[in-house]
């Protein structure tokens, strides 16, 4: 029950899990129909994720079991999930097959739902073969019965979107568009918590892609623009306050030109679409889009990128072909307004948002002075970062309804150097070592340390951290995949035999601050899943979700060499005035231009700066 809930939220990993497992536990206990209707799920699941393979698969075994049991409901159930995935696999004879199959059983049933499935699917197929009226007909009735699922409406009025738009109706198309996603407002309405609202908007995803695609044809770039960012951070927004629980959907209002010009930067909001992927650049004159490859490329090249530097490899010794395709791929078009020495904004979707932008290659020679002779087998390239200065944002509607941060004393809550809870989380000498360092920058009377045994989540939590403009936390920290919001700071066990040395994402979200600057020295601190719409959910998402205006966490591993020496030269900018996002790159361009094996970016990629402004 628990995996066909997390489907239904949209939370396919965490579903399949459960699902699989579920079906092997009923396969033990010789439960045939039970185990028959955990093959079903993992078939829908594997359709929402795109392998039709294994969908159709587990619907034929489904079907097989259920002929042995003779379950004639599950026998139709099967039948009618064949069919709707032989349609998506383009195969339209087996579908009629497994449609006339179902008929009859369906009108013995009497079950409506079921009838309206069918309708479904005999709409798709009308749609295929250019019967319009009759696709247009069918999918209005499924769309109009008072017996219709929520999912049924929403899957019935998408199609009748993409009739529209096939045939050229383009005001209806946009109309019903804007329909089913409505649809989907008033279903994401009726969530209560954050833990159901997070993966839901991968239901709407396929309606946004194909709406943003269309808008685009048309000759709307901006309205596709603020179509796709009303789609990101909705989760993040609401929690701050910035934005009512919609039942309708109504993008916001906003120029993205006031925003890049709000900003001083040049905004880079990218779209990763199934057949094309988008990237818009805004700058305080203009808004240009740029078609980029689909999805699955793009995907691909940052995976392949990402292990390569997660095993401290030098992409300027080796020939950086992924670095420079990446950076061709998703940069170039759009540089001629970005220019060098310039600032920009990355808004990214999907398994961009584990890719750290400053490490792309670009092309030539760096700015920065030669420090020694390139040697044969190195790129000719230099990283990006040595020619702008980067930040990733949650949604451009943040950017735009950010307030600045309170005028408050510059003040330090540094917590750190914890007590070891268990084997597994040993203490270092280097957490002691980057505390005192980042306490160098602030005035004794300005700080407040928790270290040892009195740095623990109880401290956290009972110190008021809404007070403090700085929070400094120097531990190790776990990223949890399944649960993002079980994501924690390592710190000093309060009691024997719990888990109270772990400060929770969910209890950081619950303690409301106004920093200007959270940084989590530790590993995996920005999370290691995403979800659609909200990136990467972790610990930095909780800090900025719990009110902080940009954080600074890491995207894998750090080292402990490195970070303190990292995090000295970002505090030394900020004592000196500089924003985060100067004083970062600057201490990461220490790096970069060093002799040492610290210029690899495995040392100094993982932290990111993400902000609200």
């Amino acid at each position: 029950n628990l995996g066909w809930a997390y489907f239904k939220l949209g939370d396919a990993d965490r579903a399949l899990e459960l699902t699989l497992d579920a079906e092997k536990h009923a396969a033990k206990l010789g439960v045939k129909h039970v185990a028959i209707k955990w093959l079903t799920t993992a078939g829908y699941i594997y359709e929402d994720t795109g392998d039709l393979k294994r969908a159709t698969e587990s619907y034929r075994q489904a079907f097989d079991a259920a002929k042995h049991i003779n379950s004639k409901e599950d026998v139709l159930t099967s039948l009618e999930l064949l069919a709707h995935v032989s349609i998506e696999s383009g195969k339209l004879q087996d579908a009629v097959a497994f449609i006339d199959q179902a008929t009859p059983l369906v009108q013995a049933s009497g079950n409506r739902l079921d009838a309206l499935d069918v309708m479904l699917a005999q709409g798709k197929i009308a749609a295929l073969r250019r019967q319009d009226k009759q696709a247009e007909a069918l999918f209005r009735a499924v769309e109009q019965d008072r017996d219709s699922q929520t999912s049924m409406r929403l899957g019935s009025e998408h199609e009748m979107a993409r009739l529209f738009e096939s045939e050229g109706n383009t005001v209806a198309a946009g109309q019903m568009y804007r329909t089913a996603l409505t649809t989907f407002e008033s279903a994401r309405a009726q969530l209560k918590n954050e833990n159901s609202k997070l993966p839901f908007l991968a239901n709407a995803t396929p309606i946004y892609d194909d709406y943003i695609q269309f808008l685009v044809t048309q000759g709307k770039p901006e309205e596709a623009l603020l179509a796709a960012d009303q789609s990101r951070a909705r989760t993040l927004a609401q929690g701050l306050g910035q934005i009512g629980n919609k039942e309708s959907f109504r993008p916001a209002a906003f120029s993205p030109r006031a925003v890049a010009r709000k900003t001083g930067s040049t905004l880079l909001f990218y779209w990763l679409g199934v057949r094309q992927s988008y990237l818009w650049a805004v700058t305080p004159q203009r808004v240009e889009i740029f078609p980029l490859p689909a999805k699955k490329e793009l995907s691909s090249l940052v995976e392949h990128y990402s292990e390569a530097l997660l095993e401290s490899q030098d992409p300027m010794q080796a020939d950086g072909e992924d670095g420079q395709e990446l950076f061709r791929s998703l940069v170039t078009p759009a540089l001629k307004l970005i220019g060098t020495n310039a600032r920009a904004v990355i808004l990214s979707d999907g398994a961009l948002t584990r890719l750290n932008f400053e490490t792309l290659l670009a092309p030539g020679r760096s700015p920065f002075p030669v420090q020694e002779q390139r040697t044969e087998n190195q790129s000719a390239a230099h990283y990006w970062i040595e020619d702008v200065t980067l930040f990733s944002a949650p949604s451009i509607a943040m950017l735009a309804a950010a307030k600045p941060a309170r005028e408050v004393a510059k003040n330090l809550l540094l917590i750190g150097n914890p007590v070891s809870p268990n084997a597994d989380f040993p203490s270092l000498p280097l957490f002691g070592f980057e505390m005192n360092l980042v306490q160098k920058s602030f005035a004794v009377h300005n700080s407040v340390v928790f270290a040892g045994q009195q740095a623990s989540a109880a401290a956290y939590l009972a110190s008021n951290p809404a007070q403090y403009s700085y929070i400094h936390f120097v531990a190790h920290a776990v990223a949890s995949r399944n649960d993002p919001l079980d994501s924690a700071i390592i710190l000093s066990a309060t009691k024997p035999g719990e888990e109270s040395f772990k400060l929770y994402a969910r209890d950081i979200v619950q303690r409301p601050i106004d920093s200007r600057l959270v940084t989590i020295s530790a590993c995996y601190g920005t999370g290691t899943r995403f979800y659609a719409g909200e990136g990467l959910v972790g610990l930095s998402w909780a800090f900025l979700r719990a009110g902080a205006h940009s954080v600074i966490g890491a995207l894998w591993e750090v080292s402990d060499e490195s970070t303190p020496r990292l995090m000295e030269a970002l505090y030394q900018g900020l004592e000196a005035g500089e924003t985060p996002a100067v004083a970062l790159r600057a201490a990461k361009l220490a790096f970069v231009h060093s002799h040492s094996k610290f210029r690899v970016p495995f040392y100094w990629a993982p932290f990111q700066l993400y902000s609200r402004l």
